[in-house]
């Protein structure tokens, strides 16, 4: 595993300094290079089979992508949360799935040794860094999304330990993830008071796999589900107390917003790239399609859109760079708020835009614009829906301007 050592003021373990600079961008470029040996020839393929793709998580893993903010301490590269974003950006380029996949395993890597036990991190963290298992977080359920404190999935104190009872679906990583963060209600009908964060292991008696979900695309996130029936968790294996749990996931979810932002600027510069491409190259009514002002004017407006993505992202980042650094994530919540809601809604019809612009030429899996289409639609549902947004920062008008 590739990793750059701390120097003599211990940066790179700083959650908001990182890992030195000529270092992380010499393993910026080791990234690029994996993404178009490993995954841009494949992605076609991987989603034609609809599967996830383990082994190519598990060579990620050789150059350290699955333990991006893992402290170096802990064989990992202590990455800062704004470095995080920037890689997610590189391998989003060619696939936003895949690199969903990967940093939901790295979150969880990263948690497990930030603040598991001693005995969590003996079991998990070498196997999760290494890809031998793989990490989800289980927020939703059958029967709650957006309202996350409605939640029904039950935790009963038993001796030594917690049973835990429901069932969690459209969970990131779920056809293969074994080590999970859980939430449960402790006290049904107390909502957000009464969730707490379990640690749970799927390779234990209680803990049912559900088959994963047959969707239009984007199968390399390996969204599922999965039922606990009488699963016992140890004593230690609650991470965060009840109420204490809710306000966190809230407030962690700040970070997700952002770096799903930053993916979605990749994805609409990588499509952007490919239309310009074409339509310098293919010639229509005797000049370069480029060269006609209809359609130039379009993608120019694409690339107008692209430029205000990327500096709401920056944005945010800063905020949530900002957040860790104080411990306060409250400045953090309306930035990436809005930087998920304008990215996510103008890639979807940015990249539509820019396949529009190469013709039929557009839909064939030689381009990007298809696999990034199902990658907008996807960003508009995780970690936040974009009505979600729209009302977080609804909320906040009367605050700023009444």
């Amino acid at each position: 595993m590739t990793a750059a050592g701390a120097d003599a003021s211990g940066r790179a373990d700083d959650p908001v300094a990182g890992m030195e600079a000529a270092a992380f961008e010499a393993f910026v470029g080791e990234v690029a290079q994996f993404r178009d040996t490993v995954v841009a020839p494949n992605v076609n393929r991987w989603e034609s089979e609809k599967r996830m793709a383990p082994e190519a998580l598990r060579e990620a893993s050789e150059i350290g992508l699955l333990a991006m903010e893992v402290p170096t301490a802990l064989g990992g590269l202590g990455m800062s949360f704004a470095q995080k974003c920037r890689i997610t950006e590189v391998l989003s380029a060619v696939s936003m799935p895949f690199a969903f996949s990967l940093v939901n395993t790295g979150n969880v890597a990263a948690r497990v040794a930030q603040r598991g036990t001693e005995r969590h991190r003996e079991l998990f963290l070498a196997d999760l860094m290494a890809g031998r298992r793989f990490g989800s977080t289980a927020l939703t359920e059958p029967g709650a999304g957006s309202d996350f404190a409605n939640i029904a999935t039950t935790a009963t104190p038993v001796d030594g330990g917690w049973r835990l009872d429901g069932a969690k679906a459209w969970i990131t990583n779920a056809a293969h993830s074994d080590v999970i963060f859980c939430y449960a209600q402790t006290e049904p009908g107390s909502r957000g008071r009464g969730i707490a964060l379990f640690l749970i292991d799927g390779t234990r008696p209680g803990f049912e796999r559900l088959p994963p979900y047959e969707l239009a695309g984007g199968h390399l996130i390996g969204t599922g589900g999965f039922r606990l029936d009488g699963y016992v968790a140890e004593a230690d294996d609650l991470l965060s107390p009840p109420g204490e749990a809710f306000i966190a996931a809230l407030s962690s979810v700040n970070g997700a917003r952002t770096y799903v932002a930053a993916m979605c600027c990749a994805m609409v510069e990588a499509t952007l790239a490919s239309a310009v491409r074409y339509g310098a190259a293919r010639e229509a009514f005797g000049k370069p399609v480029i060269a006609h002002q209809g359609l130039a004017w379009k993608l120019a407006g694409v690339q107008n859109r692209l430029e205000a993505a990327r500096l709401l992202t920056d944005r945010a980042i800063d905020a949530v760079t900002e957040s860790l650094r104080t411990g306060d994530a409250t400045g953090a919540i309306l930035p990436a708020a809005h930087a998920k809601k304008f990215t996510t809604e103008t890639a979807e019809a940015d990249i539509a835009t820019c396949v529009q612009a190469m013709g039929a030429e557009g839909l064939r899996t030689d381009h990007p614009g298809g696999h990034h289409l199902v990658g907008a639609r996807i960003a508009n549902y995780v970690d936040g829906s974009t009505e979600i947004q729209t009302d977080r920062i609804a909320r906040s008008l009367q605050q700023l301007y009444a």
